[in-house]
């Protein structure tokens, strides 16, 4: 059955993929991108997610295309490394507005239909810096950490009504923004990785939409990393 499926971010990188999977299996695929020009073959909406009339537009322009989101993947996020000793409260905000109260954001206007509906799946693309920790990142990490305190605690909440909140923490993936690393930044980081490789974004993508599936129906609450080993044990 082909469902209305909303992957915010979903222009590039593992966002991307994400939607190419559900599309490759028949869904209805909508995505919200911030700026560029979105890939084709999507419903593509603009929305930045910091911005509550952006989000509740959004929503109603696939509502009216392809009826109310019953699977909501949050990707959305950004960036803005710095010691914290150098970091500006604004890049402290700015990361914790667009990664954690922007996923808030999205999942509060996707739950309406999704609670007179009586069943629905979210996930929450976290990552393992969220778990793991990273010098530099004290922001995008606390972002990342609080997806998973907030996705337990509606597993708990709307568990009741059949809608399921989990959470993939990828490690590192092969994407534009680590194509820009220099080789030895690339060599330091898989010899951290007990499979000695970055991910491919196909293989988040993989586990985005097994937990979506009929497959999943009885997980909830969890965190899956799909990291390479990277932060097993976290």
């Amino acid at each position: 059955m082909s469902r209305s499926v909303l992957v915010t971010g979903g222009n590039r990188g593992i966002g991307l993929a994400i939607a190419r999977a559900f599309a490759d299996a028949g869904d209805k695929v909508a995505i919200t991108y911030r700026s560029g020009e979105p890939p084709a073959g999507f419903l593509a909406v603009k929305c930045d997610i910091t911005d509550t009339e952006q989000v509740e537009q959004a929503y109603k322009e696939i509502e009216d295309a392809h009826g109310p989101v019953e699977v909501l993947i949050a990707n959305a996020g950004i960036t803005k490394d710095q010691l914290l000793m150098r970091m500006s409260e604004e890049d402290f905000t700015s990361v914790l507005d667009t990664n954690l109260t922007g996923t808030f954001r999205v999942v509060k206007r996707a739950n309406r239909a999704m609670l007179r509906a009586k069943k629905g799946r979210v996930v929450l693309i976290s990552s393992v810096v969220g778990l793991f920790g990273g010098p530099g990142q004290a922001n995008y990490a606390a972002s990342k950490a609080g997806l998973v305190g907030f996705a337990r605690s509606l597993a708990r909440e709307l568990g009741s009504r059949n809608i399921t909140f989990n959470v993939v923490a990828p490690g590192f993936v092969d994407t534009d923004m680590t194509k820009a690393l220099t080789d030895e930044q690339r060599e330091n980081i898989v010899s951290q990785v007990p499979l000695g490789r970055y991910a491919q974004p196909e293989e988040v993508a993989a586990t985005v939409r097994f937990l979506a599936s009929d497959d999943a129906s009885y997980i909830t609450g969890a965190v899956i990393p799909v990291d390479g080993g990277l932060g097993m044990g976290h």
